[in-house]
């Protein structure tokens, strides 16, 4: 279930925090129901996932060590927990609302393909991945009555996604080497060159498109205090880059930013910024 990549999906409290809802119950309460549900969600996808690749992560330094492909867990067990968590989350997703139920279906079918089929397509495999991240804060979006969400933050998300996951990639390859190809076949549609190229563009159009929101979305305070959250959305991707290219890193997105130290402090400091502009300066 990688209780761990349960991060990730705290971006549906994106629209909670940047609609200035954070301290409304009602809104903070679906939201909470709302990510344990995606957390139940994906770890029905990280099942079907593992199923799929079974034979491959056995190929792989450190997924062979994961429950399925190490004979931990049987596969009947994984193939049962995987059609149960469906069953429940998908009638609990219409309790919350219909739409963010549209959304949660919408996610597993899209990931379930990304399974059998789509991580095969050069390119697609990453923009599905990316697409996952973004369907996390429409389905925030659905759950709160947004009145400040700025489109910008979609963009931002969308990048943000992009440029973890070309690094994800790059990072696959430098640890597999040769062997790239017997873990994941998509890794020979890949090189460090074309990898680099696109980490460079997705990294200049995350910072470029979180940028514009800070001045030009509609209900942040009108003395552009915002753009005081910039530096550390810059330096977070440089440190990601450091990552990558000098320590090694920057493979799971989750593990990362968990052993990484100053990653963490700046997350911090740029979440407590968001808040002290949104909810003390206010526009």
């Amino acid at each position: 279930m990688r209780p761990k990549q349960w991060l990730k999906n705290g971006f549906i409290f994106v629209p909670l925090l940047f609609d200035r809802k954070l301290a409304i119950p009602h809104y903070l309460l679906a939201t909470i129901e709302g990510f344990f549900l995606l957390c139940l969600c994906a770890s029905t996808v990280y099942l079907i996932n593992d199923l799929a690749d079974i034979e491959s992560d056995r190929a792989h330094p450190t997924k062979k060590n994961r429950p399925l492909p190490s004979g931990q867990l049987s596969r009947s067990v994984a193939i049962v927990a995987a059609i149960l968590f469906p069953l429940i989350v998908i009638p609990l997703a219409f309790v919350l609302s219909w739409e963010f139920a549209v959304i949660v279906i919408i996610y597993l079918i899209s990931q379930i393909l990304y399974s059998f089929w789509l991580k095969h397509i050069v390119i697609i495999d990453v923009l599905l991945l990316a697409s996952a991240y973004m369907l996390r804060v429409v389905a925030g979006v659905e759950l709160v009555d947004v009145v400040r969400f700025s489109p910008w933050l979609y963009l931002f998300t969308g990048m943000l996604a992009l440029f973890i996951g070309f690094g994800k990639r790059r990072q696959e390859i430098v640890l597999l080497q040769r062997d790239a190809s017997s873990s994941r076949a998509i890794l020979d549609q890949y090189n460090i060159a074309l990898l680099d190229e696109m980490i460079m563009m997705s990294t200049t159009m995350t910072l470029l498109t979180y940028s514009l929101y800070t001045f030009s979305a509609e209900g942040l305070p009108p003395n552009h205090s915002m753009m005081l959250t910039i530096p550390f959305v810059l330096y977070g991707l440089l440190r990601y880059l450091y990552l990558i290219h000098v320590r090694g890193e920057g493979g799971a997105p989750d593990e990362v930013i968990l052993k990484d130290h100053p990653l963490q402090a700046t997350v911090a400091l740029w979440a407590l910024t968001v808040l002290i502009v949104l909810y003390v300066i206010r526009s």
